[in-house]
């Protein structure tokens, strides 16, 4: 019997095995060259995923349909938007114009024009000696309630205005001063106390050194408001039309390349989009230059002629003002060359109101000439040339007064001021009534105009983005149309 075969030739002569053979052929994986670890594979971004897949899908004729119906229903729609924007923001203007900066504006005219006229009307009374009369106290009071009215309305009416806050708080921090003043002088008036006319001149030389300074800083950052919002609302819409012309363009060209494929002439769906689109254009470009049409005629028409007007009815408050403080000061207070100050505000003041002119007629360069230029129609001009006609009879009466005066007549000259016989003051109060006559006009002039432009721009935007949104669906149905010809 043979014996057993040694345990190493059994090993020997065995086959080798799966995992053995298949250990020898593998190649060994590569180690870098750092001797570490080898990188994990970078995972690609759905972004990139993304954008192979449009690539792919480009290269058919259905992907890129796809494309450009996506593209189409975007610039539609972006103008659209834009549209709308512009719009609002153009029509915000417009309102701001009518119902913010203009009473804005007029309300410091009239917060100047209240404190010039509690001026005036503190020296007429003080002429009158201890008989000052109850209509003339209820006046200067009722001046100065009216401007501290219009102050805390200024003050809530002018937020963000740093240059309009300013001069509220001036005007609000000086008034109380001035009208004590007043009173100061009043009491040493009714006593018979000469110390009342050095009072009543401090009062006075405080309201033209502080207070009319600060209402006019006032009413002149008003103004500028009031242009800004002009500004601003009559401001093209650039943005909207150069989308909506680039959209119009990408619309014709798609309808271009769609007959070019297919030989038909129209794609109903594109037509309707590029329909929708340009009476959106038209309608943007027609209702914005009605609306800057509108606006203005409401500054031509109202609103220079009734900063004119404001004008010119505070330089007859300063004149009036002025011809009272002469009689008052009698002669105490003296310009640099000797004339007699308020004598010669006086002059100044008719001299900025009518200029040089004659016949009645009123320079082109003085307030009532310039206010009668821009009346535009003669409703507006009545008004402005019989203020014209009370103010050379004004200064045909204060000459009297004066000569009377320069005579040592001063109860003469007193009389021709503020008595009953043809004075002066029936002929300021006949100015000043004409003028606000023509404010009214004006007022009513601008309003119209304004509410006129402004009405242009109604329903612009909401209608804008209708037809955006209209466009976008025909331009997406047009597409679609031609994609269902490739299932």
């Amino acid at each position: 019997m043979p014996s057993a075969a040694p345990a190493s030739s059994l090993s020997s002569a065995a086959p080798p095995s799966f995992a053995s053979s298949e250990q020898t052929t593998r190649p060994a994986p590569a180690e870098p060259a750092g001797g570490g670890p080898a990188p994990a594979p970078r995972r690609r971004t759905a972004w990139a995923d993304g954008l192979d897949e449009l690539r792919a899908a480009a290269t058919t004729e259905p992907g890129r349909l796809r494309v450009i119906g996506a593209v189409l229903a975007l610039l539609v729609l972006v103008f659209g938007a834009v549209a709308a924007w512009e719009v609002a923001d153009r029509a915000a203007a417009a309102d701001d114009v009518v119902g913010r900066s203009q009473p804005l504006s007029a309300d410091a005219a009239r917060i100047y024009r209240s404190l010039a006229d509690a001026d005036t009307t503190a020296a007429g009374g003080f002429l009158a000696g201890g008989e000052e009369s109850r209509a003339t106290r209820d006046r200067y009071a009722q001046d100065l309630a009216t401007a501290a009215g219009l102050l805390v309305k200024a003050s809530s009416g002018t937020r963000g205005s740093d240059r309009a806050d300013a001069q509220i708080a001036a005007l609000s921090k000086a008034l109380p001063r001035y009208a004590g003043l007043v009173e100061t002088a009043r009491t040493n008036n009714r006593q018979g106390l000469p110390l009342g006319g050095a009072y009543l001149r401090y009062a006075n030389d405080q309201m033209r050194r502080e207070l009319l300074p600060a209402a006019r800083a006032l009413y002149d950052a008003e103004n500028d408001r009031l242009a800004a919002d002009y500004a601003a609302a009559k401001a093209w819409p650039w943005l909207a039309l150069a989308a909506g012309l680039l959209a119009v363009g990408a619309l014709g060209w798609a309808q271009r390349r769609d007959y070019r494929r297919t030989n038909r002439v129209f794609n109903r769906g594109l037509l309707a989009a590029t329909a929708a689109c340009l009476a959106a254009l038209v309608w943007l470009v027609a209702g914005h230059a009605l609306a800057r049409s509108g606006l203005s005629d409401s500054y031509e028409r109202g609103t220079r002629s009734l900063r004119v007007l404001h004008e010119a009815r505070i330089d007859a408050l300063q004149a009036r003002g002025d011809e009272n403080l002469t009689l008052v000061a009698r002669g105490a207070v003296l310009t640099g060359d000797q004339k007699d100050f308020y004598e010669a505000g006086f002059r100044t003041g008719m001299a900025d109101l009518v200029g040089a002119g004659r016949k009645g007629n009123a320079a082109g360069g003085s307030r009532l000439g310039k206010a009668l230029a821009l009346a535009d129609d003669e409703a507006g001009r009545r008004p402005v040339r019989d203020a014209l006609r009370h103010v050379r009879q004004w200064q045909a009466r204060h000459a009297e007064a004066r000569a009377a005066d320069e005579k040592g007549a001063y109860e003469q000259a007193l009389a021709k001021v503020i008595g009953g016989d043809r004075p002066t003051r029936e002929s300021f109060d006949r100015v000043d009534a004409e003028l606000q006559r023509a404010l009214a006009h004006e007022q009513q002039e601008f309003r119209s105009a304004a509410d006129g432009g402004r009405a242009a721009l109604g329903g612009l935007a909401a209608g804008a983005a209708v037809l955006a949104v209209l466009g976008a669906v025909g331009a997406v149905l047009g597409i679609g149309r031609r994609l269902s010809e490739y299932r």
